[in-house]
């Protein structure tokens, strides 16, 4: 199965926040009972130094919030940068990629 590619922008010391359905392949509910969600952000796919979301799972539509805090956009590295969003079930530590993409990072001026 692809993995959905979408491209966010993140503006440098504000607060970041994204949500992601997370859909079968008939586009219904995918049921993320018992599921967590992992979500990071590396200059390049390689980098060893990465950040992480905060992930919140709404388990009754689909639904993985990623969020990031004003302190920690201030910190990305400015200009085009990679992400994803991984699944894990608890019960048989199957991992799953659902979300990959692309994030801009912008300079603030007013921070």
């Amino acid at each position: 199965m692809a993995v959905p590619s979408v491209n966010l922008t993140i503006d440098k010391g504000t607060t970041f926040e994204s949500i992601f359905n997370v859909t079968n392949a008939d586009g219904s509910v995918f049921a993320l009972n018992n599921y967590t969600a992992t979500a990071k952000i590396r200059k390049h796919p390689t980098a060893t130094e990465s950040k992480s979301f905060s992930t919140t799972i709404t388990v009754a539509t689909g639904e993985i919030r990623i969020s990031m805090g004003a302190t920690v956009t201030a910190d990305l590295s400015s200009g085009r940068n990679y992400y994803d969003v991984i699944i894990t079930q608890s019960g048989t530590g199957t991992v799953q990629k659902v979300f990959e993409g692309t994030a801009i990072v912008s300079e603030t001026v007013s921070t």
